[in-house]
């Protein structure tokens, strides 16, 4: 299968620090494989309404729920694309990881089958100095492949608060030339072992 890649972007600031990053990283792509950019704030999802044990979701065919899962199921790699936002991912991408429980219960969509073998990736900017503090986004990132059985990349982290302050994170920079290059083990629950 050719490399797909699916951008999500979980800002409620466009072009910001991590979404900087994010295209840094994404420049270093080899040609011709394909890259999807999908801003939730620009295409908002309604609040998820849990149905596991009401009745079976059904599939959306238009709108912003049935590109978001049309783009998904079609990508082999999904970069969740999420500032640090009060120690975890923003409310936008949580909203969006919300959806896969609804997509797990959608007939005809096998999301879990799908999902499995492809890789899981994600991208943050952080105002703080200590990188620790991004521990849960990592474990909700790390954990959500792992329960679909997917490869996990890790997190590329930047440093930055103020528009543009990741630029100056040469670090950062530097570690997104070679992000997307790494082989992304299989994800596992802290819980598993050999």
């Amino acid at each position: 299968m050719t490399r797909r890649f699916l951008f999500v972007l979980g800002s409620s600031r466009s072009d910001g620090n991590t979404e900087l990053l994010a295209r840094r990283a994404a420049e270093q792509l080899p040609e011709g494989v394909e890259q999807q950019w999908i801003d939730l704030a620009a295409h908002p999802l309604p609040d998820f309404e849990d149905l596991r044990h009401d009745s079976d979701h059904v599939r959306s065919t238009r709108g912003n729920v049935a590109l978001l899962l049309d783009a998904t199921l079609a990508a082999t790699d999904v970069v969740i694309v999420s500032p640090l936002y009060w120690y975890s991912v923003s409310a936008h991408v949580k909203r969006y990881l919300d959806y896969w429980s609804g997509w797990l219960r959608t007939p005809g969509v096998d999301f879990k089958a799908t999902m499995a073998g492809r890789t899981l990736w994600g991208v943050t900017a952080l105002a703080h100095e200590e990188q620790e503090v991004a521990d849960p986004l990592v474990g909700t990132l790390s954990n959500s492949a792992a329960y679909l059985r997917m490869r996990f990349g890790g997190v590329l982290l930047g440093n930055g608060s103020k528009p543009g302050d990741v630029l100056g994170d040469t670090e950062a920079l530097a570690r997104a030339k070679t992000f997307f290059a790494q082989d992304a083990p299989l994800a596992r629950f802290p819980y598993e072992t050999d």
